[in-house]
Order: structure tokens, then C-alpha cells, then sequence
């Protein structure tokens, strides 16, 4: 009996090490296959120099930790240090595969990476203002965004996203576009990034094959769970990003808890219910021009989270809805389950999907939709 606890032990260290040998070789086969990435291939030790010893941190998720750091050419940057990756290293190839081909005002830039065994690291250029989350909830001692420039900011997001999907020669999914993911730049500017559960498509394909959900719960597209409902596509980041879009119109989370009235907890239901009463949804003292603004991303938002794929728009359109000046006609309800139906069918599984939110308003966020 004895024997059998070091042996146990010595078979499972094993089988870990032979995962992540594995794991390693998968990225530098990748790494190797892509030529045009090794001019931007870094050392460990460079990244500790970058960073002076991984001096100020910017910021920490599951993903790993976010490092300041500045390049000889005086550029500064930031250096996301990826943790053990969960998926035989594929966050890192999704990663470096999708966002080394991109070139846009609104999709962050990789400038460099390293990958010596567990050591793995991505260099983006550094985004003065931080992520989008922190201006659309407000903390202590940060200022809101005013409306015009939150409408920018949306603007450009959307243009971010119909790039990935439209403009490229390959068609690039994010599957998971949240406030936490869209950076700003030091004149505010936005940028899409963080593409570890990103994958390509070529441009034809209208349906795509997935072994599983991904993304963050309260911006996940039903589809993923349903797939009665329709199949899996590009219309999965029109749904995320229509989530996204009511939260900066309103500068709240769609889920409250806290809400005085319980139609007001998920809020896209409450604000629907408003919308086709004609009641006005503004924030205070807002200007009529403000109050239109407002009331557009509202609606845009409103067509992109539509529970059948085909019934929403494509990021396209959406671009062209945001910048038009016609009046918008109010889509259909897009919801399926009233507030009683979710707390009876609250599944406590949907907390394995990697999320960014807290487990208890994130599961709930989900199961609404």
C-alpha cells in the first residue's frame, strides 16, 4: 500500500510533464510554420528587460498579469505573462495567429511575443486610458465619459469588429467582446482586443464548428446553448456586442441585484418594456441631442441581441445604424424567459465557462438569454 502512494504520484508527474512537452512543441510547430512572426520573437530575458524585472503592473485576470514596459525605441508597451494555459496552448496560437494579421484604428496592435516552454508572453502597444469598464462602471476617482464620446467609442468598436469579420482574408470570430476588452488609447480612441478564444473562418463559411461554448457569461450568444435556435457565427459578436452596447448607453451592468424594482434586475428586459411604452431611458441632465444619441444606441442594441441569429443584423449594418440619422423602428422583444423562469432554471454548471464577471450575476446573466 505504501508502494502504491509514490508510484500514483510518480505516474501523474509524468503524465503532467508529457501534457506540457506537448503542449510546448504544438506552439513551436506553429511557431515555426509562421515565418513572417519570428522578426518579432523575443527572449525571456528581453521581456524581463522591457519590464525592468516586471517592475509596474498594470493589471491581473485568469489569463496571467499585465506588465508596463518600454521598448529601446522609447515606445511603451504592454506585456500580458500568460499563466498555464487550460487548452494545450491554443489561447496563445489563437492569439498570436489572429491579431499578428491585423491592421486597424480599432483592433490593439501585437508588436512582439516570447514562447520558451512555460514561459509565454504577448507585447501589444500600451493603451494610456486602460479598459473601456472602468468609464462605462465608474470607480472612485474616475471620471464618466460624456455621452458624445461614449458614442464614439461605440462607433469605433463596431467598426473594429465588422473589420475582423469582413476585413481581412480570413474571417476572424473574437467570442468575446466585453467592456473589459475594449482598450483606449490616450486620446480615448478603441481598440478590440484580447484574442485568446478568437478563431479563423474563411470568409464563405456562414455557419462555423464549435466543441463548446466560449466567451464570458452575460455576453455569450444564446446560440452557443441552443442550437435549436440557429447555427453558431459572425452573428455571435453582433449579440456580444449589442450587450455591450446597452451597458455603455446606460452606464450599468445589465444584471443589478441591487435594483429597487425586480423588472429592473436584467435590465435589457426592463428597458425594452420601456422603449415600446415610448418612455424616455436617459441619464441626468442630458441634452436633447444626448437624449437621441442615447436613445440610438438603444435601439441598435436592441436589433443586435435578438435571440435568432438571422434575426440580427451584421456588423455592417450596424455601423450604418449607428452613423445614420433615420429613426429606427423597434426590433421585436428579444427575449424568451421572463425574470421567474430564470431564477426556477438558474443552472450552477454554467460557472465552468471562463468568465470575467463574479459567478453568481454572471450564471444569471446567461440563463436570460
Amino acid at each position: 500500500m505504501f508502494l502504491g502512494v509514490p508510484c500514483v504520484v510518480a505516474f501523474l508527474t509524468y503524465k503532467c510533464r508529457r501534457r506540457h512537452l506537448s503542449m510546448y512543441n504544438a506552439i513551436e510547430e506553429f511557431l515555426q510554420s509562421q515565418n513572417n512572426l519570428m522578426s518579432i520573437r523575443h527572449s525571456y530575458p528581453e521581456i524581463r528587460k522591457i519590464t525592468k524585472g516586471f517592475m509596474e503592473k498594470l493589471g491581473e485576470g485568469g489569463y496571467g498579469s499585465v506588465f508596463k514596459g518600454k521598448l529601446q525605441s522609447g515606445q511603451f508597451v504592454a506585456i500580458k505573462m500568460l499563466g498555464m494555459s487550460k487548452a494545450n496552448g491554443q489561447d496563445f496560437i489563437s492569439e498570436v495567429a489572429t491579431i499578428g494579421r491585423i491592421h486597424h484604428a480599432n483592433v490593439v496592435q501585437l508588436i512582439g511575443f516570447c514562447a520558451e516552454g512555460p514561459r509565454r508572453a504577448l507585447i501589444y502597444e500600451f493603451m494610456l486610458n486602460g479598459s473601456l469598464d472602468k468609464y462605462i462602471f465608474p470607480r472612485d476617482g474616475c471620471i464618466p465619459l460624456s455621452i458624445e464620446k461614449t458614442y464614439k467609442i461605440s462607433l469605433g468598436v463596431a467598426r473594429g469588429i465588422e473589420y475582423l469579420h469582413r476585413g481581412c482574408d480570413m474571417q476572424i470570430l473574437h467570442f468575446d467582446i466585453k467592456p473589459h476588452n475594449i482598450l483606449l488609447d490616450e486620446n480615448f480612441a478603441p481598440k478590440v482586443s484580447d484574442f485568446g478564444l478568437a478563431k479563423l473562418y474563411h470568409v464563405d463559411d456562414s455557419i462555423v464548428s464549435l466543441t463548446a461554448a466560449r466567451g464570458t457569461l452575460g455576453y455569450i450568444a444564446p446560440e452557443l446553448f441552443y442550437k435549436n435556435i440557429g447555427g453558431v457565427s459572425y452573428k455571435a459578436d453582433v449579440y456580444s456586442f449589442g450587450m455591450l452596447l446597452l451597458e455603455m448607453a446606460n452606464r450599468r451592468k445589465n444584471f443589478n441585484e441591487f435594483a429597487d424594482h425586480s423588472s429592473q434586475i436584467y435590465f435589457p428586459t426592463w428597458v425594452y418594456e420601456q422603449v415600446s411604452k415610448g418612455n424616455e431611458i436617459v441619464l441626468e441632465d442630458a441634452t436633447e441631442e444626448e437624449k437621441k444619441t442615447i436613445k440610438k444606441m438603444i435601439l441598435v442594441a436592441l436589433w443586435c441581441i435578438q435571440m435568432k441569429p438571422s434575426d440580427r443584423p451584421s456588423m455592417n449594418k450596424v455601423v450604418e445604424m449607428l452613423e445614420g440619422e433615420e429613426c429606427l423602428q423597434i426590433p421585436s422583444k428579444p427575449f424568451l424567459l421572463s425574470i421567474e423562469d430564470v431564477r426556477d432554471n438558474l443552472n450552477p454548471t454554467c460557472s465552468s465557462i471562463p468568465s470575467g464577471e463574479s459567478s453568481q450575476s454572471a450564471q444569471f446573466q446567461m440563463q436570460t438569454m
